[in-house]
């Protein structure tokens, strides 16, 4: 149901789930200020009114985005090596939400790529994640779960299967249901330590 019309960053909000309905329907490439007025059900007026150009749109979409991802329940850290596995478990696409979610950040890479703003927003994005998994793979080797090494290429390493994974998943989903996908990042991770 719409917002009132005085309460504008609320609109703004719906506008954002406007965009995130479409991205995650016909990707970035399907994403234009029509497409996301006939998903709210008013005119590329109002779009207008609220955002200055599509690229101040996906923009704020986007950052909001970050903020729901980064504020969603996760599944219990623990430590070890149980906590990188939970990490890595909560970025694949398991859920239909973590599907949409996953379909919107992938569709807007392209996007991301060309923008420098966004292209510079999407390298931190990243970093920091690193530097999360990093400081999982530290912890799981301090108790002996995970090898020697450098924990920033494990991490990398990790982080970079995972996304591959779910590359493959929103692209081929029944090849990769989610309990093939949590099956795969079982293998991976038992590749990874210590005691096989």
């Amino acid at each position: 149901m719409p917002r009132p019309p005085g309460d504008h960053e609320a609109r703004r909000q719906d506008v954002s789930e406007a965009v995130w309905r479409v991205m995650a329907e016909r990707g970035f490439a399907g994403l234009t200020l029509r497409a996301v007025a006939a998903e709210l059900g008013a005119t590329t007026g109002l779009l207008t009114h609220y955002f200055a150009t599509k690229q101040a749109l996906v923009q704020y979409a986007l950052d909001l985005l970050e903020q729901r991802t980064l504020a969603r329940p996760r599944r219990p850290t623990g430590g070890g090596l149980a906590a990188l596995r939970n990490a890595l478990l909560d970025i694949l696409p398991l859920t239909t939400a973590a599907t949409d979610t996953n379909r919107i950040w992938v569709s807007s890479w392209d996007a991301a790529l060309a923008e420098p703003d966004l292209r510079t927003s999407y390298a931190r994005k990243y970093g920091q994640s690193r530097e999360r998994l990093t400081g999982l793979v530290e912890a799981a080797q301090a108790l002996g779960e995970l090898p020697p090494g450098n924990p920033a290429d494990i991490a990398a390493r990790a982080q970079a299967f995972v996304l591959g994974l779910v590359v493959q998943a929103l692209f081929d989903p029944s090849a990769f249901p989610p309990e093939r996908q949590a099956g795969l990042l079982e293998d991976y991770l038992e590749q990874l330590s210590v005691t096989k």
